[in-house]
């Protein structure tokens, strides 16, 4: 099992992490202020986190989630030191109307790579809400719910792989980086459906292939 670090802990974050942990993983929570109120909530409601500054987080990690505001991410990431550890990014850049916060140019993703580019940067746990982080399992069903992940790294995008199945996903790599521009679009479509539109959230997507 690995040693993971999240640089935030909020809902998505937490729902990954708390999974995670059961499965037999270790869990860093990645803060420089470890009075914040989601690091203590977090706690309360896993007492086998611990808790770390970023970089001594980073430095001990295998693995590292990025699961924090996407505009907060230039901010936190400039100072890091990655040291080519595999960062998964969670983050989606959402503007005015839930639509795409960076006009559709360039992923989020992509920008999360500028800003630390000294990580294998893979794209990640973006397509759903954080409810079926907390439970993947939809057991009327003979085929697990698909993740669909993107980055420049083979090595990389493999051990995510490992954890979308510890995470109860089927892995869908879909490319490169640039992808992640597609996969932001698909997170605007199940935040429209649920967050705007009243779907419950209770719903993903599956890999049929012949």
């Amino acid at each position: 099992m690995s040693k993971i670090a999240f640089i935030g802990i909020g809902n998505v974050g937490f729902a990954i992490a708390n999974n995670l942990q059961k499965k037999g993983h270790e869990i860093i929570v990645a803060n420089n202020d470890e009075n914040s109120v989601t690091v203590k909530k977090a706690l309360e409601q896993n007492v086998n986190f611990s808790v770390k500054n970023i970089q001594a987080a980073i430095d001990e990690a295998e693995v590292v989630f990025l699961a924090t505001p996407f505009q907060a991410n230039e901010e936190i990431l400039k100072p890091l030191k990655f040291n080519g550890k595999v960062l998964v990014d969670c983050t989606n850049p959402v503007g005015m109307g839930i639509s795409h916060g960076l006009n559709s140019e360039i992923s989020g993703s992509e920008k999360v790579q500028e800003w630390a580019p000294d990580a294998k940067v893979v794209k990640a746990f973006t397509i759903y809400g954080f409810e079926n982080f907390i439970n993947s399992d939809y057991p009327n069903y003979n085929v697990k719910p698909v993740m669909m992940i993107a980055g420049n790294d083979s090595e990389a995008k493999s051990k995510v792989a490992k954890i979308n199945t510890d995470m109860g996903f089927e892995t869908l790599d879909t490319g490169k980086l640039d992808q992640a521009l597609h996969l932001e679009h698909m997170t605007l479509l199940w935040v429209k459906m649920v967050r705007r539109d009243g779907h419950h959230p209770n719903f993903v997507w599956a890999k049929l292939e012949k």
